[in-house]
């Protein structure tokens, strides 16, 4: 693999952001400033977090533990699940510049009876590659551990293990019907894709320069900014608020929104200035593995949701659209169709009317009473 360059030497930026819209079959593609974008379906795009999920390790829930996060074999069992358009996945830059995926900053082993962690980004490629499972099986790979949010340190046990990977083994070897939100990790250098071939990306980050960033560094691949909306709060305010965020995205030219799915819960009417923007918003958080909560923002006019329990949430899209298509007729699109007046282009994922987000899976009144149900922790 060729070694990826650094953008910026004096900006030095690693990569912390979701990136990566691909065409899936059910979407149409139309341009913007040369950069894929989707035409507007009855569903709501369905993201695969970290591939099939993320490992969530002091959790009860077996399905959070079925296949090692960020790995090939996640890539590849969230790409069989019918109605996943796209798997999210974080990026960060190795000691000697090779781009690789994993999540958290630091990683973990155990050695001499003691557990010891290292920055990823302080390891070469061989060191990082070294953890956990081996792809040649007759080498035996240091025992892998992953520190909690409580700080506990526990091995990292999954159902389906695998070994950790490169960005560029993913590009070659994920079905390129699946597209990528890739999540840049920030920490020392900027990645430059060299190996994307036709498969189209987005980039974005949690942090407001690093974004704008990217955006000025190239203009082939859209570029969303992450954000809490709100949920925690930060030094630079323009981490703070979805209305933060849209100023944001507006002055440096970035395409969309990322934002903390209850943020927008919180915030309904915020969507309708999303899109009088004309920026497109994707969410992401532990609501997004509730159907109704994907639902409720499906009729918000939320353009896609990054989900854990992949299967669960992309049955219940493809149910909500198969229910639209038999209650309603889709319209036909033109400059003022978009969802909350939204109006025209509205970026990699274009929204579709009101009419078309419904669903008769669930009353009205059932709408209302669950969203009453989440206000107390929604609040929180």
């Amino acid at each position: 693999m060729a070694q990826p360059k650094a953008a910026s030497a004096a900006a030095q930026l690693s990569l912390a952001a979701s990136a990566c819209i691909a065409g899936a079959e059910a979407a149409a593609m139309v341009g913007r400033e040369g950069a894929p974008a989707m035409v507007a379906a009855a569903a709501m795009v369905v993201f695969g977090h970290r591939g099939k999920g993320m490992n969530a390790l002091g959790s009860a829930d077996p399905r959070l533990r079925e296949v090692k996060e960020n790995s090939l074999r996640s890539f590849h069992a969230a790409a069989r699940v019918a109605g996943v358009s796209y798997v999210e996945f974080d990026v960060q830059v190795t000691k000697d510049g090779y781009p690789v995926i994993f999540h958290d900053d630091f990683i973990f082993t155990e050695q001499d009876g003691e557990i010891c962690g290292r920055r990823v980004t302080d390891l070469r490629l061989d060191e990082f590659l070294s953890y956990g499972p081996q792809k040649d099986q007759s080498k035996a790979g240091k025992p892998l551990f992953r520190k909690l949010n409580d700080g506990r340190v526990v091995r990292w046990d999954v159902q389906s293990d695998d070994a950790l990977c490169t960005l560029q083994e993913a590009l070659d070897g994920v079905d390129r019907r699946v597209g990528f939100n890739v999540e840049l990790k920030f920490d020392d250098d900027v990645v430059v894709f060299e190996h994307a071939k036709e498969r189209p990306i987005f980039f974005s980050s949690f942090q407001p320069d690093a974004a704008r960033i990217m955006r000025k560094l190239q203009d082939r691949y859209p570029v969303y900014f992450l954000t809490k909306g709100g949920t925690q709060v930060f030094a630079d305010e323009r981490r703070n608020s979805l209305e933060a965020a849209v100023k944001l995205c507006v002055a440096g030219g970035l395409r969309g929104i990322v934002s903390e799915a209850r943020a927008v819960l919180r915030q309904p009417s915020a969507i309708g200035r999303i899109k009088e923007a004309g920026l497109s918003l994707l969410t992401y958080g532990q609501l997004n593995n509730v159907p109704k909560a994907v639902y409720l923002q499906q009729l918000m006019g939320v353009d896609g949701v990054i989900v854990d329990l992949v299967a669960e949430i992309a049955a219940a899209v493809s149910e909500f659209a198969a229910a639209a298509a038999a209650a309603v007729p889709v319209p036909e699109r033109d400059s003022s169709s978009s969802y909350m007046d939204g109006g025209g282009d509205v970026g990699l994922l274009e929204t579709t009317s009101p009419a078309a987000r419904t669903t008769a899976s669930f009353s009205r009144r059932e709408d209302v009473s669950f969203l009453l149900r989440l206000t107390p922790e929604l609040v929180q």
